[in-house]
Formats: structure tokens, sequence, C-alpha cells
């Protein structure tokens, strides 16, 4: 019967890196049948000591990525000593960093991780933004951080897009006269809600714009001063009711009325 080789994969984090790269290598031997045993987060010195006995008495190949600079140069030391093929993944090409930009590493374990878990955080957020845009479903007023409010072209969408990009989760809910507003707007913590205002005439000339874009007439009710005061006075009423912070985005780049609401959750 054909008798596996053995590598033991050693990480002061996951390891998953090591055992990718292990797992590369064998498919150009044996079509990759190695029996590879991970060993994630080693810690101490002991760790390795238990690694070194089972490798030397199965006369075993280490692949490892150790970026504490104790524990690797002891599982070399060790290593060395007991005849052990120990083989360091990151640390050549750390040096060669080192060299070309001048550099120290972190030598912090487990940075590979929150890399990815903030780069999954920001897809989850930018996804949430998207499914519970312009008040599609109201069940994301229960589970988001933020929630915006306000009447058409308000800039709720952007800011939804831009602060998903910061890892929050926001759901925004378009503020209209002729249709009542979610229940939920009043059952969640008013701190969690931001209302956004616009003067007038700023939001007619948006919306001017903005008919004109779709080919349509700019004289249509949309635009009209008429309706345009109607829902500005209806959503300042929504607003008052729930009790929620305010802010004038007339005139404001998407990122300052960002970083206002930022101050205002700090608060």
């Amino acid at each position: 019967m054909f008798q596996k080789e053995v590598v033991y994969v050693v990480s002061d984090s996951v390891g998953e890196t090591a055992e990718f790269v292990v797992k590369a290598v064998a498919t150009q031997f044996n079509g990759g049948h190695v029996d590879i045993r991970r060993n994630s987060y080693v810690e101490d010195t002991e760790d390795i000591e238990d690694i070194i006995l089972i490798a030397r008495q199965s006369n075993s190949l280490i692949a490892y990525t150790i970026v504490v600079p104790a524990l690797k140069e002891y599982l070399d030391k060790r290593a060395n000593e007991e005849g052990i093929i120990a083989v360091d993944l990151l640390n050549p090409l750390m040096d060669a960093f080192m060299k070309r930009f001048n550099k120290e590493p972190n030598h912090q374990p487990g940075l590979l991780r929150k890399l990815d878990e903030d780069y999954f955080r920001k897809v989850e957020a930018i996804e949430f933004a998207v499914k519970y845009d312009d008040g599609r479903d109201t069940r994301g007023i229960f589970r988001a951080d933020i929630v915006l409010i306000g009447v058409s072209r308000t800039s709720k969408t952007p800011l939804s897009m831009y602060l998903a990009h910061q890892r929050f989760k926001v759901a925004n809910v378009p503020l209209v006269p002729e249709v009542p507003p979610p229940d939920e707007l009043y059952e969640i913590p008013r701190s969690k809600c931001v209302g956004l205002i616009i003067s007038p005439d700023k939001l007619n000339e948006i919306r001017t714009e903005r008919l004109k874009a779709l080919g349509l007439t700019s004289r249509a009710n949309y635009a009209s001063f008429e309706r345009i005061l109607e829902e500005l006075d209806y959503a300042e009423k929504i607003m008052k009711r729930v009790g929620c912070p305010v802010i004038n985005v007339s005139n404001k780049a998407v990122e300052e009325t960002a970083g206002l609401i930022l101050e205002i959750l700090k608060k």
C-alpha cells in the first residue's frame, strides 16, 4: 500500500497560507499524495518542541509561516539540532521587502486574516446598502447601523454607498407625502436615524437637471416649487416625530455629509 509522506505545517496564525503553498508544491510530486498536518496558533517553545518530537519520529518535513522572531529562531535551531528539514515560507520574501523598501515588518501574526475580515465586512456592508436602498425592504431598518431618511435627491443612496465602504450597514428610506413611513422608523433608537434636508432652491436645481438627463420636461410636478415645498414640509414633520438628528445637505459633498453623520454616531 502506498505510504503518504507527512509534512507538518506550523504557523503562529491559522496556517492557511503555508498549507496552500505545500499543496501547490505537492502536486508536482506523485500527484499531491502528501499528508499535511496543520499546527495553528503556535505561541511558545513548548508547542514547537511537541512538533519537533513527532516530526523527528516520523522523519517528516516541516513547512512554517512564523513571523515572531524568537519562535522562528527557536524552530530553526531545534530543527537543525534534530536533523529535520524545516522550510521558512515567509521570511525570505520579508527580507527582500526589507531590503527593497527599507522598512521593518510588524512581526505580528494574523494580519492577513484581519485584512480579509475587513474586506468581507466592507463587501457585506455594500451588499446591505444595495439590498435596503430606497426603502425596498423595511426589515433592513432594524438590522442597519445607520438609517437615512429624506425626500428624493437628498443624496441618500450615494451616502449609503460611501458609508458602506467605511463598513457601516446603511438603509435609506424616502419620505413621500402619499406614502406613510414604515412603522419601524419609530421603533429604532433615534440616534441610529439621520434625517437629510435641503433648501428648496437647491432641490429644484437638482431635480430639474435630473429631469433633463431623463429627457423629461422641467415643468413636471417633480421639480415644481409647490411640490418641493410640500415634500420638505412633510419630511420635516416626520423627522420631528422620529426625533432624529437632521443634516442640511445643501451644497455639501457626500464626504462632508458622511463625516457629519459619523460624528453624530460617535456622540
